[in-house]
């Protein structure tokens, strides 16, 4: 049983997590996909640079940002008497940053993949921006957010370097299964880490295979439309 706890730290964060980009990445993927300006460029470079950085580099600010000496974490320290550091809502911050490319990326293809006409019909047809995008845009576009929602699921089960640096090494608490293998590993416990190694390789693939799935079913789709 003891083994198992960072694995429901982990489902339970990145189900978590999951849900928060869902409802954060759509928008913002949206936003990149339909708005040509020079804001839009800054955010999405600026959303890319996440997924090219170092995650050590983007825990070390996280870390410095939330720290209760400075930045934030002063702040929430004073007037909210909380703490984000070595908790579950750092590693949650940590791991939304951390997939954010992901799920605004996929959107953002998805979304630009529908095809126009469908979109002017809609409009042709009386119907507003509201309703096009929930009605057309967004069904039509529904695989690469779901490709993407899976990612970011299986992608936040194996963080390890940014959940380290703003989560620590908690038992019960911030110990996460990438964590524990490395607790594992530092204590030459190798057995253990073995065991942890072929559950996440196991999750992993599982995750594989479901996305494969999901991209075949819209495939087949498409073959009969």
């Amino acid at each position: 049983m003891t083994m198992m706890l960072p694995f429901i730290l982990s489902f339970k964060l990145a189900i978590i997590t999951t849900a928060a980009l869902l409802i954060l990445g759509v928008p913002v993927g949206t936003w990149i996909a339909y708005t040509k300006s020079r804001l839009t460029a800054v955010a999405d470079i600026a959303i890319n640079l996440l997924l090219v950085l170092p995650p050590s580099v983007i825990g070390f600010y996280l870390l410095l940002l939330f720290s209760p000496s400075c930045g934030v974490g002063k702040m929430m320290k004073e007037y909210f008497h909380c703490e984000i550091l070595f908790t579950f809502t750092g590693l949650l911050i940590g791991a939304v940053l951390f997939s954010l490319p992901f799920m605004v990326n996929a959107v953002k293809t998805g979304l630009r993949a529908v095809p126009r006409q469908l979109i002017e019909a809609s409009y042709t047809l009386g119907k507003g921006k509201v309703y096009t995008f929930f009605a057309v845009i967004l069904p039509n576009a529904w695989t690469a957010v779901m490709s993407g929602a899976i990612v970011c699921f299986v992608h936040t089960i194996g963080a390890f370097g940014i959940m380290l640096m703003v989560g620590g090494n908690i038992p019960g608490k911030t110990r996460v299964a990438s964590i524990a293998l490395y607790h594992e590993v530092e204590t030459l416990h190798y057995a253990a880490a073995h065991g942890y190694s072929v559950l996440l390789i196991g999750i992993t693939v599982c995750a594989l295979l479901v996305l494969r799935r999901v991209q075949d079913r819209s495939s087949r789709r498409a073959v009969c439309q």
